[in-house]
């Protein structure tokens, strides 16, 4: 079960990256009357940030559902948790 708990947190989190990019790049610019392109931008940041999460999800419980059949060990990448950091860092 820690692999489904593990897909359903990666996707509740681009669930949450979606409804970002709505909110910023479509809403924000209406409801604080200002210039929409930067916000569409960030939006469109928040958007591939949902789609990165989206993907990496799914490898990554395809990963740990074959973890357990091969013997193996099936650890987060370092380089994966950087992306995502500096994502996130970037978009912050």
């Amino acid at each position: 079960m820690a692999a489904e708990r593990t897909w359903l947190a990666w996707w509740r989190t681009a669930l949450g990256a979606t409804a970002g990019a709505l909110a910023v790049g479509r809403f924000a610019p209406k409801l604080l009357d200002v210039a929409p392109r930067p916000y569409i931008l960030l939006g469109c940041g928040y958007a591939a940030l949902a789609v990165g999460l989206a993907i990496v999800g799914a490898q990554r419980q395809r990963e740990l559902e074959r973890a357990p059949r091969t013997g193996g060990h099936a650890p987060l990448r370092f380089r994966t948790v950087a992306v995502f950091t500096v994502g996130g860092v970037a978009l912050a």
